[in-house]
């Protein structure tokens, strides 16, 4: 279960990313709701969220979405090329950990949903295939658009995995 619950305010972190410009969520929400998908890349979890994840951010471009690896630059590079991740990644500094810790996180992978308000209005721990979806809607209404469809024809994806 993640430590901080919906309803309660997203802390403000403020990390860089892989080209080092630093990432504000406090500027990032001016422009709307935000999802941190927090992950670390040897977690077999992680890697099947993060690609659902990246259909999430190419199904609505205009949204905030952006990963947080909890690993060193280059490999977290390595594990953007082998899933095919394209979105803004985050550097949550290994050993100190400040965004994880900020956000009381046990596991990964964790994904925060957080309101232009800045509470959080979703956090989902481990892989459910449920939130996902709710995410999704909650990112089309916002975008004024129908859900997209996360999940393909065929594809076996358990409801619920822990991280």
């Amino acid at each position: 279960m993640a430590a901080l619950p919906p309803g309660k305010h997203a802390p403000q972190v403020s990390l860089p990313d892989m080209h080092g410009k630093t990432f504000s969520l406090q500027e990032a929400l001016k422009k709307g709701p935000a999802l941190l998908a927090f992950f670390k890349i040897t977690c077999p979890v992680c890697q099947m969220t993060m690609p659902v994840v990246e259909r999430l951010r190419q199904a609505y471009p205009d949204a905030t979405i952006v990963g947080v690896s909890q690993n060193p630059k280059a490999d977290t590079q390595r594990f953007l090329d082998e899933y095919g991740i394209s979105m803004k990644i985050l550097l949550d500094p290994p050993g100190s950990y400040p965004a994880s810790n900020a956000y009381g996180m046990t596991n990964v992978p964790t994904l925060f949903y957080v309101g232009r308000d800045g509470k959080i209005e979703v956090a989902s721990v481990g892989w459910s295939k449920a939130d996902l979806e709710d995410i999704g809607h909650r990112l089309a209404k916002e975008s004024k658009s129908k859900p997209a469809k996360l999940f393909k024809p065929g594809e076996d994806f358990p409801a619920m995995k822990a991280g």
